[in-house]
C-alpha cells in the first residue's frame, strides 16, 4: 500500500431530532471525512467519530481537524506498509487522538479491501452476514416523548432499547419504561455521569432486570467500576474505560465490567478494535458496537466491525434514517423488519458515495499529497 494523497472534507449535516445524552444536546453533526488514495488510483473513505465539542471525549471536530492536516495525514501520505493493519502504527508519534488515527486507518482498510475485491466485512475476518441491531434514545424534554419513542422503535422490530440516564432522569424514568415494556431487552447508558457514592441508586435498578449499566462511573477508570460491580447484580458495561486491548485486559482482569461497548474511533481503527474483540472473547465477555452519530461512512464501517465473532449482543448500528433526512451513501443503511442488518457484498464498504450530496454539505476541504523534489521525483 503507497498512499499518494489524503483528502480532508469536513461536512455539516442537521440531525432529523436532537440527541441528548448526560453532556449535552446535540442536533447539528459536524463530521471530517478522510479520503485516502493509492498509487493505483483505488480509494478508500473513513469517518471521525469525535464530537462538536470536547464532551464525550478529549477529542472534537476542530482538533481532530488540525490534527489531521497538520500531522497525521502527511505521516502516511508518500509511505509505503504492508497492510491497512499498519497504517496505525505510522501515526505512533503523535500520542493520543485515536479518533483523529481512526479516520484515516479505517479508510486504508476500504481501500484495501476494494483491492482485495472484498467485502471490507470479510476482509476483517467478519462470520456473520446478519448482524442483530439496537436503537440508543436520547434524553427527552419529557417522559412520555421517551415512551412513543420506545414503542415506535419496537415496532420497526429493534432488538434492543438503550436510553441515556442522567441524575434526576435515572430510577422513574427506568421504571416507567419497564413497565410499559415488560419484556423489552433495556439498558441504560449513563455516560459517566455518576459517582461510586450513587451505588444505591444502581442496586434499585436491579429490580428492572436490565441487559446492562453501560459506564455508570467516571470515563477513565475501571477500578470504582470493580467495586460496582461488587455491589450489583445488573451487569456494567464499559464504553469510555476502553481505549485498547490492554485496556480491555485489565479491566476484565479486575473485574470491572461484564460486557464492552467497542466503538472504532475510541480505539483508533479495525486493527485494534479486533484486538478488543479478541481478548473479549477469549475471556467470554459479550461485546457490542456502540454508535457515534455517524453518516453512512462510519455507519459502514460499524457494520463490518459488528460481524466479528465476539460481537454477540445487539448494537447501536440503526438506519441511516433515524438521523438523517438524507444520508451520503447509497443505498442508506436499512434494517429489516426482524431488526438486523444485512453485510453488504460489494468491495470495500459495500456502500456507494453519493458525491453530490457531500459536494453539498462540504464546508471545507484540504488534500495533503505526495511532496515532489526538486528534480521532479516524488517522495
Amino acid at each position: 500500500m503507497h498512499i499518494e494523497e489524503i483528502e480532508l472534507r469536513e461536512i455539516r449535516q442537521p440531525l432529523i431530532h436532537f440527541f441528548e445524552t448526560s453532556f449535552g444536546r446535540t442536533t447539528d453533526r459536524r463530521i471530517v471525512l478522510a479520503r485516502v488514495i493509492d498509487k493505483d488510483g483505488t480509494e478508500g473513505w473513513g469517518e471521525c467519530t469525535a464530537g462538536e465539542g470536547p464532551f464525550y471525549s478529549d477529542e472534537w471536530a476542530e482538533s481532530s481537524w488540525a490534527t489531521l492536516r497538520e500531522f497525521l495525514a502527511p505521516m502516511v501520505v508518500g509511505k509505503e506498509f504492508a497492510s491497512a493493519a499498519q497504517a496505525f502504527s505510522l501515526m505512533k508519534p503523535v500520542r493520543g487522538h485515536r479518533m483523529a488515527k481512526a479516520t484515516i486507518e479505517t479508510a486504508c482498510w476500504d481501500l484495501e479491501a476494494k483491492q482485495a475485491r472484498m467485502p471490507l466485512w470479510r476482509h476483517l475476518g467478519g462470520v456473520q452476514a446478519e448482524i442483530p441491531c439496537g436503537v440508543s434514545i436520547g434524553i427527552q424534554n419529557t417522559p412520555e416523548a421517551l415512551l412513543e419513542k420506545v414503542e415506535r422503535e419496537l415496532k420497526a422490530g429493534y432488538q434492543r432499547i438503550k436510553i441515556k440516564i442522567k441524575p434526576g432522569w435515572d430510577l422513574n424514568i427506568i421504571e416507567r419504561v419497564r413497565r410499559n415494556f415488560p419484556d423489552v431487552r433495556l439498558m441504560g447508558d449513563a455516560n459517566s455521569a455518576y459517582t461510586l457514592a450513587d451505588a444505591a441508586l444502581f442496586q434499585e435498578l436491579d429490580q428492572f432486570n436490565l441487559m446492562m449499566l453501560e459506564q455508570p462511573l467516571s470515563h477513565n477508570d475501571i477500578f470504582d467500576h470493580a467495586e460496582l460491580q461488587k455491589q450489583i447484580k445488573t451487569p456494567v458495561c464499559l464504553d469510555e474505560s476502553i481505549h485498547s486491548s490492554e485496556d480491555a485486559r485489565h479491566a476484565i482482569g479486575l473485574g470491572s465490567c461484564r460486557i464492552i461497548n467497542v466503538k472504532l474511533g475510541r480505539v483508533g481503527g479495525h486493527a485494534e478494535a479486533k484486538r478488543v474483540e479478541k481478548v473479549c472473547r477469549e475471556n467470554n465477555i459479550p461485546v457490542w458496537c456502540g454508535g457515534m452519530l455517524e453518516s453512512g461512512v462510519g455507519r459502514a464501517h460499524n457494520i463490518a466491525m459488528a460481524t466479528l465473532a465476539g460481537f454477540t449482543l445487539p448494537g447501536d448500528v440503526s438506519a441511516s434514517s433515524r438521523y438523517w433526512a438524507e444520508d451520503i451513501t447509497e443505498p442508506p443503511v436499512t434494517v429489516t423488519a426482524r431488526g438486523t442488518i444485512l453485510a453488504p457484498e460489494k468491495p470495500g464498504l459495500g456502500f456507494d458515495l453519493n458525491l453530490a450530496r457531500i459536494d453539498s454539505l462540504t464546508v471545507r476541504n484540504e488534500r495533503v499529497v505526495r511532496k515532489t523534489s526538486a528534480s521532479g521525483q516524488r517522495s
